[in-house]
């Protein structure tokens, strides 16, 4: 077992603990990528237009309609652990006219084709999501919530097996953290980390060039059930890029516990990913207003229904005054 590292590390102010790394090779993802492929001995496999070169495993190249992964033989059974991820998100397109953007697994399926990024909807397990394009329409947006997103933007979900991604509003409904990235079309490398330990989830990057990591998100009280298998998956639609997987290293964290918190780690058993209180990741629609159109043509038929009934009244009030004239002779 090789160990990378030995350090302090924080999530927020008051939580400092030391912690050990060891480079978890069986689930990691380097060059030569020599444990990549169909033979027995292969630890990862490769999915779709997924294709292997000396530099990179290329998920998709720079053509419309085309999606690949790689994923993870082994299931993972650690309970703390840390993924750092290289990749490269490059190609022709110009403003908004790239996608859609790369993803980052850890679920109970695994080699699905399927709409989110490449992966299947309804998935179990986290996401994390480097999304480059748009698809919420942008006054909506900004309508809504006063704001508007910068992207490329890294968001994270998790998974039940039942919730839906919403391409329409990019993920939002059911995401529960994430920032800004660009990475798009740099000249320097891209990483993005992900850290599972003491059931909190920390999300953060390095895209700016200058080997920092930046905070993203920083989510307490999730719960991953142990047996989940990693992947990497991209997808390209009428909009495309060339999206790389670079290397994926996944490292085991040791961290000093109380005895309260082995003995609950033993006697709780996660069979489905949850976040303590997720009711603070639900997003409210606010109820839109009617533009003006919406008004014009909602007066105009007002005004033709009365319109009706003010005929259909005077046809009745005519026949009435007819029957009560005949009464009188």
């Amino acid at each position: 077992m090789f160990i990378t590292s030995h350090a302090l590390l924080s999530s927020s102010a008051d939580n400092v603990y030391e912690m050990e790394e060891f480079l978890k090779r069986e689930y990691s993802l380097t060059k030569p990528y020599q444990g990549l492929g169909s033979s027995s001995s292969s630890h990862w496999d490769l999915m779709g237009n997924a294709m292997v070169t000396p530099d990179h495993v290329r998920l998709t190249p720079d053509l419309q309609s085309r999606q690949g992964a790689v994923w993870s033989r082994i299931p993972c059974y650690l309970r703390d652990w840390e993924l750092q991820v290289q990749f490269k998100v490059h190609g022709e397109g110009k403003k908004n006219f790239h996608g859609d953007g790369v993803a980052f697994w850890l679920t109970k399926e695994r080699m699905q084709n399927g709409p989110v990024f490449g992966n299947m909807n309804h998935f179990t397990g986290l996401g994390v999501f480097v999304d480059t394009y748009t698809n919420e329409d942008k006054n909506r947006e900004k309508r809504q919530t006063g704001t508007q997103r910068v992207y490329p933007y890294v968001s994270a979900m998790l998974g039940n097996g039942t919730l839906s991604y919403d391409h329409e509003r990019d993920g939002r409904p059911t995401e529960i953290g994430g920032c800004t990235a660009m990475v798009r079309n740099v000249n320097h490398d891209t990483f993005l980390l992900i850290r599972y330990i003491r059931s909190r989830l920390t999300i953060m990057t390095d895209v700016d060039g200058h080997r920092e990591w930046r905070d993203c998100a920083d989510i307490s009280g999730v719960r991953l059930p142990l047996g989940f298998y990693f992947g990497a998956t991209s997808i390209t639609g009428d909009l495309s890029d060339n999206h790389d997987l670079i290397s994926m290293k996944l490292y085991e964290l040791t961290v000093d516990k109380t005895k309260e918190e082995l003995e609950q780690e033993e006697e709780e058993e996660v069979t489905v990913p949850r976040v303590d209180n997720m009711q603070q990741f639900i997003v409210v629609e606010p109820e839109e207003g009617m533009s003006g159109v919406q008004y014009a043509v909602t007066a105009l038929f007002s005004l033709m229904g009365l319109g009706v009934l003010a005929a259909i009244g005077l046809m009745a009030y005519g026949r009435w005054k007819e029957k009560s004239r005949k009464r009188f002779y």
